[in-house]
C-alpha cells in the first residue's frame, strides 16, 4: 500500500470515511471529534481542493487519511518546537474503525514521514486533543515528543503539539529553560526581586537564586514540558551538548537576590575539590550585576598584607574579620571575575547575574554573626577555606562597554561571557558545545531560519551544539555563557 494524493474524484467518498471515524471515535468516549463541528465536510473539501488530502487504500476502499502539509499551519508558528527549520505537518489522521489495531496507523504515519522528507522536510509538526490518550500514546510510541499546548477554535480543550526529526541533520531549537530555586532557610538573605522584576514562580519570601540552567541534584532546571536538563542531555546526547553528553554538564547559572549581604566565602578549585569532596568540581564564577542601589559594595578579596594566621585569628573571633576585608563600590553593567580561591561577599540590595562551574561547593569564613529563629548560626568552614583562600587576589570590576555589538567581559579557564547590547540586530557567535543565552532587559527576539522565539527578561535559553545560525532582534540587552575549552 502507498500514500496517495485525493482527488475530487475521492471526496464522497472520504466524507463518509470521515464521518465514520467522528462517530466511532464519540462511540468510544473520545469526544473531541465530533462530525460537522470538527471535522467538517468543508474542512475535508478544502484540503482536496488545495492538494493537502492524502489517503491509503485496502482492498480498494479508504482504509486511512490525513491531511498533509509541506509546512505548517500560522497556529504553529507560536510554539516551541524541538528541532527542524524546514517543517512538515499533518492533521487529522484516521484510520477507519473496521481496519484499526491492524497496523494501518503506523503505516500511514511511516508514509507520511517518507512523503514530506522526499519534499525536503528535516522534521514534522502535529497536535491532539489532550484526552485523546490512545493518540498520544500512539504518537510517542512512534517517537514523537510533546513540544507545548496550542487551542483551536473548532475543537473544545487544548491539544498537545508534537515534532519529530525527519533527517539527522535536522539542527535542535533552543530549549527555554524553568529555574528551580533555593529559597527559605537555604538562603535566609534572599529576597522577592526574581518574582517582582522577572515574574518568577518563586514559592517563598526569601528566594535568593533561580537556578536557571542546573543540573546539580535536587535543583535540576527543565524545560517547559518539565523535563529535567539532565534528562535533555541523555535524550539528545551531542547534538544538544558537544563534548558534555557524556561528561559531567560543566555550567551553572544563576540570577540572585541579595536582600541582606551574604555570608563571607571562598570556593575551591577542580583539584582540591576531587580530591576532598568525591570528586566533586570546583567552582570559580562571574557576575554581572544588574541592579543595586546607589552605594552597593561587595566583598573582592582581602586588603594588602592580610596574612594567614592574621585571618584565621580574626575569624576565630567573628566580627574582627570585617576590618580585614577589602570593599569595592559597584553599579548595574560591573563584572567581577570570580576565580577559585577568591574570597568574596555578595552585598546588600544587589540583584546579580552568576555563572560558575557547575558545584555546589561553598566554604564561609563568616556570616555577620546572624541567627536563625531558633538562635543557631549557618555552619562555617574554616579550615578548608583556609586552604584554598587566595590571599592576594585582589583585581577591581571592569565595565561592559555601553555601545552596541557582543562585549567578551570574561574569559575564564572554564567558561566566557559575552554581554550583548542590540539596537537592531546582532548575529550571535557560532555555538561551541552548548550556550546559555539570558535576556536581562529590553524587548528581544532570538531569531533563526523559519523559527523566532520572543524572549522575555530574565528568561535563559540553553542554545545547543546543533542549533541553526541565530541573531537577536530589537533593543535591549542580553548574556550568552559558553563553557571554554
Amino acid at each position: 500500500m502507498e500514500i496517495i494524493r485525493a482527488t475530487g474524484k475521492d471526496l464522497e467518498e472520504l466524507l463518509l470515511f470521515y464521518q465514520r471515524t467522528a462517530e466511532r471515535m464519540e462511540k468510544d468516549g473520545i469526544r473531541h471529534w465530533h462530525w460537522g463541528l470538527y471535522p467538517t465536510a468543508e474542512m475535508i473539501r478544502r484540503d482536496v481542493e488545495n492538494g493537502n488530502q492524502y489517503c491509503l487504500r485496502s482492498g480498494g476502499a479508504i482504509a486511512a487519511a490525513a491531511g498533509i502539509t509541506f509546512g505548517q499551519e500560522e497556529a504553529y508558528d507560536a510554539l516551541s518546537w524541538t528541532c527542524g527549520v524546514h517543517p512538515g505537518s499533518f492533521h487529522r489522521l484516521a484510520v477507519d474503525p473496521s481496519a484499526q489495531r491492524t497496523g494501518l496507523g503506523r503505516l500511514m504515519l511511516e508514509e507520511i514521514q517518507r512523503l514530506l522528507r522526499d519534499g525536503g522536510c528535516d522534521c514534522i509538526r502535529c497536535d491532539t486533543a489532550e484526552g485523546n490518550l490512545p493518540a498520544i500514546r500512539f504518537y510517542e510510541k512512534q517517537g514523537f515528543r510533546r513540544c507545548g499546548r496550542l487551542h483551536w477554535a473548532e475543537v473544545p480543550g487544548d491539544n498537545i503539539a508534537f515534532d519529530k526529526a525527519l533527517t539527522p541533520e535536522a539542527p535542535l531549537w533552543p530549549v527555554r529553560m524553568i529555574p528551580a530555586f533555593r529559597c527559605g532557610a537555604e538562603t535566609p538573605w534572599g529576597g522577592e526581586k526574581l518574582r517582582e522584576r522577572y515574574g518568577k514562580n518563586c514559592a517563598d519570601p526569601r528566594t535568593g537564586e533561580s537556578m536557571e540552567a542546573s543540573c546539580i541534584p535536587g535543583k535540576e532546571s527543565t524545560d517547559p514540558m518539565g523535563r529535567k536538563l539532565p534528562d535533555l542531555v541523555r535524550e539528545f546526547g551531542e547534538k544538544l551538548a558537544g563534548k558534555y553528553a557524556d561528561r559531567q554538564f560543566p555550567l551553572l547559572l544563576k540570577l540572585i537576590d541579595a536582600r541582606e549581604q551574604l555570608s563571607v566565602q571562598v570556593h575551591p578549585g577542580d583539584a582540591y575539590a576531587a580530591a576532598n569532596e568525591h570528586g566533586k568540581l570546583g567552582k570559580s564564577e562571574a557576575w554581572l550585576v544588574l541592579e543595586a542601589p546607589e552605594g552597593s559594595e561587595l566583598v573582592y578579596g582581602l586588603k594588602p598584607g592580610t596574612g594567614l594566621r592574621e585571618l584565621r585569628e580574626a575569624c576565630e573571633k567573628g566580627k574582627e574579620v570585617e576590618p580585614l576585608l577589602r570593599r569595592v563600590r559597584v553599579r548595574p553593567g560591573d563584572v567581577c571575575d570570580i576565580p577559585a580561591g577568591c574570597i568574596h561577599a555578595i552585598g546588600a540590595g544587589i540583584l546579580l547575574y552568576e555563572i560558575q562551574e557547575s558545584s555546589d561547593l561553598t566554604y564561609r569564613f563568616y556570616d555577620w554573626d546572624r541567627k536563625d529563629a531558633a538562635g543557631r548560626g549557618r555552619e562555617l568552614h574554616l579550615d578548608k577555606a583556609l586552604d584554598v583562600a587566595d590571599l592576594n587576589f585582589a583585581p577591581l570590576p571592569v565595565r561592559v562597554p555601553e555601545t552596541c555589538g557582543i562585549h567578551r567581559v570574561v574569559n575564564e579557564e572554564r567558561f566566557t561571557l559575552d554581554v550583548i547590547r542590540c539596537g537592531g540586530a546582532e548575529r550571535l557567535p557560532e555555538v561551541r558545545e552548548f550556550g546559555l543565552l539570558t535576556a536581562l532587559q529590553g524587548k528581544l527576539t532570538l531569531e533563526w531560519e523559519n523559527g523566532r522565539m520572543a524572549l522575555r527578561e530574565g528568561e535563559t535559553f540553553l542554545l545547543p551544539k546543533s542549533a541553526p545560525a541565530m541573531h537577536l532582534q530589537g533593543g535591549g540587552s542580553a548574556a550568552l555563557a559558553m563553557p571554554n575549552g
